[in-house]
């Protein structure tokens, strides 16, 4: 019992290590569809940061709604516009209410290249 303990708070530990936050939003639960250098469920957040240039533009997409007409790469390109409501129900699910921390978070873990 002692060492799954043990294993489940260095998994956590792990976890963290390769995520990045700013406030409260943490950047690990992003990693399951997105990376850097490649793409995975949704684009490389390489790509997305290039697009949007800062953390302020990505957070008004964020609080407008993430509609898919504002979100750069998505509208620009078929294959992440027919993954859209995967992305919309991941950012309800973990956005929604951190739109400028999970923005914030997300252009530094791009930077850090912790994504």
């Amino acid at each position: 019992m002692k060492s799954i303990i043990v294993s489940m708070i260095v998994a956590a530990g792990l976890m963290a290590a390769g995520s990045a936050t700013a406030g409260a939003f943490n950047t690990g639960a992003c990693k399951a569809c997105h990376a850097v250098g490649k793409d995975v469920v949704g684009p490389d957040w390489k790509v997305v940061s290039e697009a949007y240039g800062d953390s302020k533009a990505l957070a008004a997409v964020f609080k407008s709604g993430f509609k898919v007409e504002d979100r750069k790469v998505a509208a620009a390109n078929a294959k992440w516009k027919a993954q859209a409501a995967v992305m919309t129900s991941q950012y309800t699910a973990l956005i929604k209410g951190h739109e400028e921390e999970a923005a914030e978070a997300l252009f530094a873990a791009v930077k850090a290249g912790k994504i």
